[in-house]
């Protein structure tokens, strides 16, 4: 009986704010629909949802503190959600979903459940685009960094290249390494998956910061591995290798080398750093 007056205050602050931001959701859940670069927005919700379902023997122990501090939370991220809306910033008002859900477990439950909630909400802010400034401010170093990586590769394959920004020029044929090719959807892909990964496989948290955090050199470097193979095979077997089929299955099996990658990172973590087995309880006579 206690646990469902327990979570129904929740729920019906859950059913309020999904009529709130309904438009916001929708909006999302378009992005996830047609940006490849936030496919795997589909996968954040249920696996929060089951984070946070994986906590609640914890949170049926934790004694509600109700606090007042989650209502002025709760006010700003509304506010948030009214200047996003007033300036066309989707990032703001998509962020300030995540605060009003915070926000009202602090002001319902109170510290302690938030505590215990902190990382299924923080995982949830990988469903949300990077704002389009930023993006541009990753990507575009990205193309340079993939550009420069792949002519370094593709010389000591002894194949005659030459670079001019993120453009690379071969004997039969001119590569761009462009937005879509900068290694960015590959990388926020990994980091999901390093993130998913090292919470299932280690229960340290630094060895589960560890893995999140090797995704984005792993990441980089793969994908200008890839761009030295595309630039090696239309050298040598014309330019339809680096469009078309080969150049969509290339991306998946260097995404799936740098998972595989990723996978020998946590296997050595945990090889040479192994956890330490659970001390048993000693039960008195």
């Amino acid at each position: 009986m206690r646990s469902t007056r327990v979570v129904w205050p929740l729920l019906l602050v859950l059913l309020a704010g999904a009529w709130l931001y309904r438009g916001t959701i929708s909006g999302l859940v378009n992005d996830w629909a047609h940006d490849d670069n936030y496919s795997h927005g589909f996968l954040i919700v249920p696996l929060a949802a089951y984070f946070v379902w994986e906590r609640r023997g914890r949170l049926a122990r934790a004694v509600p503190k109700p606090s007042m501090a989650g209502l002025l939370v709760v006010l700003a991220s509304l506010a948030m959600l009214v200047t996003g809306i007033l300036g066309a910033e989707f990032f703001l008002s998509r962020v300030s979903l995540l605060g009003v859900v915070g926000g009202s477990v602090l002001f319902l439950y109170g510290r302690e459940h938030l505590r215990i909630l902190a990382f299924p909400l923080a995982f949830l802010l990988l469903m949300i685009p990077i704002p389009a400034i930023i993006f541009s401010h990753i990507t575009f170093p990205l193309q340079i960094f993939a550009s420069r990586f792949g002519v370094a590769a593709m010389q000591l394959c002894s194949v005659p290249v030459l670079r001019e920004g993120n453009v690379i020029v071969l004997a039969n044929t001119t590569l761009e390494v462009v937005e879509a090719c900068s290694g960015i959807r590959s990388l926020v892909s990994l980091l999901t998956l390093g993130i998913v990964y090292g919470y299932f496989s280690d229960s340290r948290l630094w060895v589960r910061v560890v893995i999140a955090a090797s995704t984005v050199p792993i990441a980089i470097v793969a994908n200008g591995l890839r761009v030295a193979g595309t630039g090696v095979l239309a050298q040598y077997y014309g330019p339809e290798a680096a469009t078309g089929f080969f150049h969509t299955f290339s991306g998946w099996l260097v995404f799936l080398a740098a998972f595989g990658i990723l996978f020998a990172v946590a296997w050595a973590i945990r090889r040479f750093a192994p956890e330490a087995p659970p001390v048993p309880l000693q039960v008195s006579a």
